[in-house]
């Protein structure tokens, strides 16, 4: 089944060229020429990927990802501007996009960089996939709330940030730098220690048996799985 790619960019040439380019490579290419229509059709239908201009009409790119990322939309997002300040590229990354490509760029890197975001990425989800529950725990992703047994359970935002990536990741082995890198951001620089930490706090409020997980497991000598 061919990827479904949301281009969100203003300029008419750029939009033919990569649509085309992109149809050639067997992606399905869908495109929106402002921020406002780019946010709607990303956070109401599913895709694989993301191309998200940073100059648009109507609402940046910057805020556009901003509030995606706020709405509990996970979609991979490469980031496109005519800007070559690394403060620009901070801020995007800060926001939480997945990676950064300035114009102009060689189209052969840009397809690089898209491959790239996709075997990272975990299988696409609708954003209508709003709760996930594993034995006795309820996820609300929405609403950033978790229960067990019925009883709300509090999390720090960095603890759900941690569940959430386990949950979209399930089955997959992370390692704790993978972790600190997706969880933690590009600019922060914590000790290994922390991922273990932390785990060991969600354990300890989730598992019904802390020291015998059966839902978020060590894998030994590699990092941590989480089954559920």
């Amino acid at each position: 089944m061919s990827k479904r790619i949301l281009l969100v960019e203003d300029e008419p040439g750029l939009v033919l060229t990569l649509t085309d380019r992109l149809t050639s490579e067997g992606y399905k290419v869908e495109s929106a020429r402002d921020g406002d229509a780019g946010l709607e059709r990303a956070s109401n239908e599913a895709f694989d990927a993301i191309i998200l201009d940073v100059m648009l009409p109507r609402r940046n790119g910057f805020d556009v990802c901003r509030d995606l990322r706020q709405l509990g939309v996970n979609t991979p997002i490469l980031m496109l501007t005519a800007r070559g300040q690394v403060v620009d590229k901070v801020v995007g990354l800060k926001l939480g996009a997945d990676d950064y490509l300035t114009k102009p760029f060689e189209m052969i890197e840009l397809l690089a960089r898209v491959e790239a975001l996709l075997r990272r990425a975990p299988a696409a989800q609708s954003p209508q996939t709003e709760a996930y529950q594993f034995g006795s725990v309820k996820v609300d992703f929405r609403r950033a709330e978790v229960e067990r047994e019925g009883e709300k359970i509090e999390l720090s935002a960095k603890e759900f940030q941690l569940l959430r990536y386990f949950i979209e990741h399930r089955e997959a082995t992370l390692s704790r730098d993978e972790l600190l890198d997706e969880v933690w951001g590009y600019d922060a620089t914590p000790t290994t220690r922390t991922v273990d930490v932390h785990v060991a706090w969600l354990r300890q409020k989730l598992e019904p048996n802390p020291r015998h997980p059966q839902f978020i497991l060590t894998i030994h000598g590699m990092g941590y799985k989480f089954v559920g």
